[in-house]
């Protein structure tokens, strides 16, 4: 494993980041059934990342080497995450360094960003990438909602790995951020899968114990509207009120977390799915 690289770990972040990469869309060139750039990008949306690598570079021509080297470098970010080679986080890099983005059109250059933010979480520059995805939510209103949600947890989660090192008066304002965008992504989605968790752990990064033990009960109810019925948010919520939630209430309370976990499995039970 590359040294410098965050490692996954339980805390104050979603699960195992399955679902964070942006599928790569067709742009607005139109290929040809046979043509090894489109498939290059059908591998990659079928999560083959190996053969997508092999496909896009055998894709390179002088007209087409960047959207080649953007499919490549995508490829071999999500191929890291899968086996932690330092070898696919530096092939990586060097694709994205030698893209000219200005030849990319704009479907590609917002995936090219994203590309950016992803490497610079992976090799730990964590508050570098937040603000590379906050570019990509404020500059990207085309992006579908699947799409933003993913880059939203990209940026959620790299603020949260911002925040956690630093002083508590530091971290007061990084969780602000995240709960203040929170909200607004509701008011525009009320069904997201993202905003509510984000909305429970920003909370708790802060301190706000009441407010982190409020948001859960209130994300878990709305994940009925979610696309797949909620188990994924649901299954998430419950993690980190058990694991984060539960025993700094009770340590702030001076309560026994025995019966702070009963109180949450009675909320489960009467709503549950």
């Amino acid at each position: 494993m590359a040294k410098n690289v965050v490692c996954y770990h339980a805390g104050m972040r979603r699960g195992l980041l399955v679902a964070l990469a942006l599928v790569i869309g067709p742009g607005t060139v139109a290929f040809g059934a046979d043509d090894r750039l489109a498939r290059a990008r059908q591998l990659y949306n079928e999560r083959r990342f190996e053969l997508a690598v092999q496909a896009a570079d055998e894709a390179r021509t002088p007209e087409r080497s960047d959207s080649a080297d953007l499919i490549a470098a995508r490829a071999l970010l999500e191929r890291f995450r899968e086996r932690f080679a330092d070898a696919d986080l530096y092939g990586a890099r060097e694709r994205l360094r030698r893209i000219n983005a200005g030849r990319l059109n704009p479907t590609e250059q917002i995936e090219y960003l994203v590309g950016l933010g992803q490497h610079l979480f992976l090799e730990g520059a964590a508050g570098a990438a937040a603000n590379v995805f906050d570019n990509v939510l404020l500059t990207s209103p085309a992006l579908s909602t699947a799409a933003r949600e993913r880059v939203l947890d990209w940026w959620g989660n790299a603020l949260d790995r911002d925040a956690r090192p630093r002083a508590k008066l530091d971290r007061h304002p990084i969780y602000q951020r995240i709960r203040d965008r929170m909200r607004e992504e509701l008011a525009m989605n009320p069904a997201s899968a993202v905003a509510p968790y984000w909305l429970a752990a920003a909370a708790s990064g802060q301190g706000d114990h009441q407010a982190a033990w409020d948001a859960a009960p209130a994300g878990w109810v709305r994940s009925r509207m979610n696309e797949d019925g909620g188990a994924a948010l649901r299954a998430e919520l419950d993690t980190l009120v058990r694991r984060i939630i539960v025993p700094q209430r009770a340590r702030a309370h001076a309560q026994p977390p025995e019966m702070l976990l009963e109180e949450w499995d009675d909320f489960v039970v009467r709503w549950a799915p």
